[in-house]
């Protein structure tokens, strides 16, 4: 389904940072929202498009309901969305 990469003009760098920032634990959906367009629903569905099957339902059951995924369900407490390892990262253009 190019369509979704071709409507948000996704390169395969974009992909694989979605990709990546999807599977952090404390980088919320909402992040990836402001950082590239996509909604929750749309990068469900990439990353279902990209990944196995049998790794899809892995990351599903991981993300399902997990608080630090979303801001609304996050504690007070928790006031950043990247990990410590992320300012390694050169190509995030949320610092």
């Amino acid at each position: 389904m190019k369509s979704l990469y071709l409507k948000f003009g996704l390169t395969d760098q974009a992909i694989d940072r979605i990709i990546e920032m999807a599977w952090e634990d404390r980088t919320p959906f909402e992040a990836i929202k402001f950082q590239f367009g996509l909604s929750e629903a749309e990068v469900i569905r990439l990353m279902k498009q990209e990944m196995t099957l049998k790794n899809w339902k892995k990351w599903r059951a991981r993300v399902q309901g997990r608080a630090t995924k979303h801001l609304a369900l996050r504690a007070e407490d928790v006031s950043r969305f990247r990990c410590s390892r992320q300012r390694q990262i050169s190509r995030n253009r949320i610092t």
